[in-house]
């Protein structure tokens, strides 16, 4: 999709206004915390603004009819682009557009990116072995068409709250390549097994391999 320059923070702009039970919980994917305020959903350093209708020129044409949910800092910018990633995970799931830093995008249509697993220690390469398998970097696993790479996080993502308890810095294993709901799968079993946490790119929860999908309704 062509980027437009267009003058706005992260918002996700949606073909119908959304249900505002259904936004909360979406949201709530990517942070468990996040709860109602007034109109509006307050999550970590992080404000998303009730639903207003939008012109089309706010997505350059690219919708007729919108409805833009903004997502605005709440002091201090939010770490990790936590306010861009939660605009455009909002967009992927309710069949629309992102516009951060001036620029309208379609997450659908992105292919860079994948899920990953976020744990609360660093796996061994021995409990890594039934599903991956190590390449010649220390860091660096495979399984078929599927690239994996165990990543330090600093801090960590808001969906990951319930492991920092239990960890003073998480790792993520972050997956590459292959068929969408592949990457689902995999993502799905190392949580389980490793205790971990499966999110999607813009580190939102994800509980099936589907959930990586563009909804078709």
């Amino acid at each position: 999709m062509a980027k437009r320059r267009l003058r706005t923070g992260p918002t996700a702009v949606l073909p119908a206004k959304p249900d505002p039970a259904k936004l909360l919980r979406i949201v709530q994917l990517a942070d468990p915390g996040a709860r109602k305020e007034g109109d509006d959903i307050v999550a970590t350093d992080v404000r998303v603004c009730a639903p207003v209708e939008a012109a089309g020129e706010l997505t350059g044409g690219e919708l007729e009819k919108a409805w833009a949910v903004r997502v605005a800092a709440e002091g201090p910018l939010p770490l990790d682009f936590f306010d861009r990633y939660l605009a455009e995970g909002l967009a992927f799931r309710l069949k629309g557009l992102a516009v951060c830093r001036g620029e309208v995008s379609d997450p659908a249509d992105e292919a860079e990116g994948g899920p990953a697993v976020i744990l609360p220690v660093r796996p061994t390469p021995e409990e890594l072995a039934p599903f991956l398998e190590q390449e010649d970097e220390e860091f660096t696993f495979t399984a078929g068409d599927i690239k994996a790479v165990l990543v330090p996080q600093k801090g960590g993502p808001p969906a990951a709250a319930e492991l920092l308890p239990f960890a003073t810095e998480l790792t993520a294993i972050e997956l590459r390549g292959g068929e969408p709901e592949k990457l689902g799968a995999l993502a799905l079993e190392l949580s389980e097994a490793l205790n971990g946490l499966a999110v999607d790119r813009w580190r939102f929860r994800i509980d099936a391999a589907e959930d990586l999908v563009p909804p078709s309704e």
